[in-house]
C-alpha cells in the first residue's frame, strides 16, 4: 500500500527509539533517570481530581459534549482577569485538546498552500508539524546563544516579513527556557502589525519562571489583541497533562475559523474535564506559586550540579526545561544523548529533535526533585561521559 506523501514531513520519532534502549537498559538491572519527557511528577490539586470525579459520576456527562460549557468559558475569562489583568470575552475562546493539538491543527485552519509562516529554530517540533500540514513553508527566525535565545524581529528580512500569514513566539520558551520582558513583547506585536502578521503565543509555562520573574500574557501588550491569540495551557500549571486541557484566546474571528475546523474533526471536550477544568480556572493558585519555587529548586540542582562536574550549563530562566550544550568530543547531540544514557544511565532529549538550530545541545526535562537530581549528576561524573577522549 502506498501511504500519504504527508508522512514524508516528518522525521523519525526520536522518543520511541530512547525509549526502546530504555526499555533494554532496564532489563539488564541498569539504573535510569528520564530527563527526556516534560510530564510534571507533580500531582493535581484535590480539588480538580474531585470536580471530574463528582462529574463522571452523572450518566449525562458521558454524552457528546458538542460545545465549550458556557461556565468554561467565563472561568476562562475570569482566570486571565485574575492571573494576568486582561479582559476577554467569551467568544475569544475555545478549548483544545492540549496546546500540541491546538497547535497541530491552527496552520489548516489558517493557511494555504505555499503560505510562510514564521517559526523559531529551536523549537517544540509541533510548531513545524502543524504548519507543514497546513502546506505552509516554515522560515525559521533563530534563538541564538548571543541573544539569550530570545526572538529578535531584526532578524527577518523585510521581504520575507511581508509574505508571512503568522509567526510563533514560545515564552517561556521549549526547549531552550528563555522568558520574556515586556519590552520584547512589544517589539514583537509592533513588528506583527507593522507587516499584518498573526501572532501565535505559546504560554503554556507562564507559571514557571525563576529568579523572581513574573510571567505574563501576551496581551498584556497594548494592541496584542488586535493581531494576536494565544495558547494558554493547564497542564504544566496543575498538573493535568494527560488530560489535555488547554485553550486557544484572543482575536474572535480567528477563534472562529479554529473552532470551525475543530468541529469537523470531534465533537467537544469530555464533559468531565470541563468541570475539572472550571474547578482548576476558580480555585487557589497558592499551590501553583509554591510549586514554581520547587522548579527553581530542581533548575539549580541541576544546572549548578552539572557546572559542579565540569559542563558549563546556564541556568534556565524559565519553563521546566534546561538547555545544554553538548561536551566536546562528540559528532552530534543523537550520539551524546545515546553515550551518556549507556554510560550513566541518565536520558535527555537530542537538540535536533528541535528544528535546524537545536543541534549542539540537549534539554533537560525538571521531573525529578533535587535529590534525585542529585544522584542523577554524581552518575554522570562517575560515568566519565562529559570527557570521551581521555
Amino acid at each position: 500500500m502506498e501511504f500519504s506523501k504527508r508522512l514524508e514531513l516528518f522525521g523519525d520519532e526520536i522518543f520511541a527509539s530512547l525509549n526502546d534502549r530504555k526499555n533494554e537498559l532496564l532489563a539488564q538491572g541498569k539504573k535510569i533517570y528520564n530527563f527526556s519527557i516534560g510530564t510534571p511528577d507533580f500531582t493535581p490539586q484535590e480539588h480538580i481530581k474531585k470536580a471530574l470525579i463528582d462529574a463522571a459520576e452523572d450518566p449525562e456527562n458521558w454524552k457528546y459534549s458538542l460545545r465549550d460549557l458556557p461556565e468554561l468559558l467565563q472561568a476562562v475569562c475570569g482566570y486571565y482577569k485574575r492571573r494576568f489583568g486582561v479582559e476577554i470575552r467569551p467568544e475569544q475562546v475555545m478549548s483544545c485538546y492540549g496546546s500540541q493539538e491546538g497547535m497541530g491543527h491552527i496552520g489548516m485552519a489558517l493557511c494555504n498552500e505555499g503560505d510562510t509562516v514564521l517559526l523559531p529554530t529551536p523549537c517544540y517540533p509541533v510548531f513545524i508539524a502543524g504548519s507543514l500540514l497546513g502546506g505552509a513553508k516554515p522560515w525559521y527566525y533563530p534563538l541564538s546563544k548571543e541573544n539569550g535565545f530570545l526572538p529578535n524581529p531584526d532578524d527577518i528580512p523585510p521581504e520575507v516579513a511581508q509574505k508571512a500569514k503568522y509567526m510563533i513566539a514560545s515564552l517561556p520558551a521549549n526547549p531552550v527556557g528563555s522568558v520574556g520582558t515586556p519590552a520584547l513583547y512589544a517589539k514583537l506585536v509592533e513588528f506583527c502589525k507593522k507587516y499584518d502578521i498573526l501572532l501565535i503565543h505559546d504560554n503554556a509555562y507562564s507559571d514557571i519562571i525563576f529568579d523572581g520573574n513574573q510571567g505574563h500574557s501576551l496581551f498584556n501588550t497594548p494592541g496584542a489583541m488586535d493581531i494576536g491569540v494565544e495558547f494558554f495551557s493547564l497542564s504544566k500549571s496543575f498538573n493535568v497533562t494527560g488530560a489535555r486541557i488547554s485553550f486557544l484566546v484572543g482575536r474572535a474571528d480567528v477563534i472562529a475559523a479554529v473552532k470551525k475546523l475543530r468541529s469537523q474533526i470531534d465533537f467537544g471536550m469530555f464533559l468531565p474535564l470541563q468541570y475539572a477544568a472550571i474547578a482548576a480556572l476558580n480555585g487557589p493558585l497558592d499551590s501553583v506559586k509554591q510549586q514554581c519555587g520547587l522548579y527553581q529548586q530542581r533548575r539549580d540542582a541541576l544546572c549548578g550540579g552539572l557546572r559542579g562536574i565540569g559542563w558549563p550549563v546556564n541556568d534556565s530562566h524559565g519553563s521546566m526545561f534546561v538547555w545544554a550544550p553538548i561536551p566536546a568530543g562528540y559528532k552530534n547531540s543523537l550520539d551524546f544523548c545515546m553515550a551518556l544514557m549507556e554510560k550513566s544511565g541518565v536520558i535527555c532529549t537530542p537538540g535536533s529533535s528541535f528544528g535546524p538550530l537545536g543541534e549542539g545541545y540537549v534539554r533537560f526535562a525538571l521531573v525529578m526533585p533535587p535529590e534525585k537530581i542529585a544522584e542523577a549528576v554524581q552518575a554522570i561524573a562517575q560515568s566519565g561521559v562529559l570527557a570521551p577522549n581521555a
